[in-house]
């Protein structure tokens, strides 16, 4: 779904912008709706004890953080193909491993939230402790990462494949 992701510029394949293009669009769209609500509950009287106004009003703070959030976002991100499928960890790749001295294996896709959509995967960012540790990693290279307790953990990765191709 994604390629990569720094500080100012955003990587993201074109469906993943086209999703993202598409929420922004419907809350927008969505603001008279909003609006209505908190005019509607402001008319019921005595704006203190009023949840309903109180509510609406709350809810329309948290759609505007968000329309900014999406323009942002979109304003500064650039449309490109998903990562190829080398074998490498990268921004946009499904990653397994392994934690060192655990029989079980785990799944997640290297990304930001709002690359990673919600989809099958939890998503992990490559920012992350973990996510920069495996960046650039090679499938059945071990590598290691801080932890908050000031140890270190050994993770092997055991496959990257590109979002959608698992």
């Amino acid at each position: 779904m994604v390629t990569v992701s720094d500080a100012k510029v955003t990587w993201l394949t074109q469906d993943a912008y086209d999703r993202l293009k598409s929420e922004l669009d419907e809350l927008i769209e969505n603001r008279p709706v909003i609006a209505a609500k908190i005019n509607d509950s402001r008319e019921e009287g005595d704006l203190k004890e009023n949840g309903g106004y109180h509510a609406a009003r709350e809810e329309q703070g948290q759609q505007e953080a968000r329309i900014r959030h999406l323009q942002e976002l979109l304003r500064n991100a650039k449309v490109g193909e998903a990562p190829s499928n080398d074998g490498i960890a990268e921004p946009g790749m499904v990653l397994t491993i392994q934690y060192d001295g655990d029989d079980e294996s785990e799944t997640f896709l290297l990304a930001t939230r709002e690359e990673g959509g919600g989809g099958d995967f939890e998503t992990y960012s490559p920012d992350s402790p973990l996510g920069q540790a495996l960046l650039g990693a090679k499938e059945g290279e071990t590598r290691e990462y801080p932890l908050p307790n000031g140890k270190t953990e050994k993770v092997k990765l055991l496959k990257a494949v590109p979002y959608g191709a698992n």
